[in-house]
């Protein structure tokens, strides 16, 4: 089974919509917000190089925004 990590803020509307996609095709994640944790924040710049959210890791992979066609190939979503 692949580790998926959402790191997203309560207000981003991108991140509600990864979040119910990745819930709707019934894959386990792990939520972090980086608005209110630093250490996740400083977790996903480390990875992505940016600060934008959402930042979607897939194992070693990161996707950095909604790009439901990347996650789909990762996660082999039909």
């Amino acid at each position: 089974m692949k580790k998926v990590t959402v790191y997203s803020t309560p207000t981003c509307p991108y991140c509600t919509m990864a979040k119910d996609y990745l819930s709707d095709n019934k894959i386990e994640f792990i939520e972090k917000d980086v608005a209110a944790d630093e250490k996740a924040r400083a977790e996903m710049t480390e990875k992505s190089n940016q600060m934008g959210v959402p930042v979607i890791t897939v194992d070693d992979e990161v996707v950095v925004g909604f790009d439901k066609e990347k996650l789909a190939k990762l996660l082999d979503i039909k």
